[in-house]
């Protein structure tokens, strides 16, 4: 935007060309498969990331060497088998200078150039060990637009006991942000709400038996919370909950200044 609007300074483009310039410059269509958006971030805050289900292989490692250079991009829900077989083909990046860290749990690819700037801290609790995967998804997401991370993980309602000396360490922390993700009844964040006093994000994970299965019951249970400050993201949505809580911290860093 800066090239451009220098070249409008010097008389090297029209007002009509520069216009044009500004409004196709942030769409980045890569033949007929995919239109990125390449100035999400500045404009929301929220960077753009690729869902990987539904996407053949070869599309994802072009839509990734074609927007790496833009400040980098995060491939979600990649599982290990398709990463191992598009990794060859990614591996012209690091030549570019460009860091390629795959987590198996999480399912998620992170091409980066460089670390993020820090803007604050945030906690991550799960319910159970079958609900890390999800909260590993919110941390690796956390982690990539500046976060700080918590964690502390298998310290849900079944055994509550584990719960309190977790709590107490992120508010002596001074976490600003807790995300829960809890399966089966989903009652971790409801808990959690009522001993501390920041935003709690609750996140309802697809673990659970009968009615529970597909974690609908924690998400009902969740929305039907009786425990005040509880905002809600979808089913195994690690993804948004922790775009959510960075939101949140970026709101008092505007504040602030």
């Amino acid at each position: 935007m800066r090239e451009i609007l220098q070249k409008l300074s010097d008389g090297e483009i029209s007002a009509e060309t520069a216009e044009k310039m500004l409004k196709t410059m942030h769409i980045m269509e890569i033949e007929d498969f995919a239109k990125m958006d390449m100035c999400r971030e500045v404009r929301t805050g929220v960077p753009e990331a690729v869902f990987a289900e539904g996407k053949e292989n070869d599309e994802i490692v072009k839509i990734v060497m074609k927007c790496a250079d833009n400040d980098g991009i995060m491939v979600t829900r990649l599982q290990n088998d398709r990463y191992q077989s598009i990794k060859e083909d990614l591996s012209p990046l690091i030549d570019r200078g460009f860091k390629l860290n795959y987590n198996r749990k999480a399912r998620i690819l992170v091409v980066k150039e460089h670390d993020p700037k820090k803007i604050g801290k945030i906690g991550i609790i799960t319910a159970g060990t079958s609900d890390i995967p999800v909260a590993e998804e919110a941390r690796i997401v956390a982690e990539e637009v500046g976060c700080d991370v918590l964690r502390s993980y298998d310290v849900g309602v079944a055994g509550i006991h584990r719960l309190f000396s977790q709590v107490r360490i992120m508010l002596e922390e001074e976490v600003e942000v807790l995300i829960v993700v809890a399966g089966m009844e989903g009652a971790l964040p409801s808990v959690v709400a009522g001993l501390v006093d920041m935003p709690v994000i609750g996140v309802p994970s697809s673990v659970g038996y009968g009615v529970g299965e597909g974690g609908f019951t924690a998400l009902y249970a969740m929305l039907q919370s009786c425990a005040p400050g509880i905002a809600v993201v979808n089913i195994d949505n690690g993804f948004g909950a922790a775009l959510f809580a960075s939101t949140i911290i970026k709101s008092r860093i505007k504040r602030e200044i």
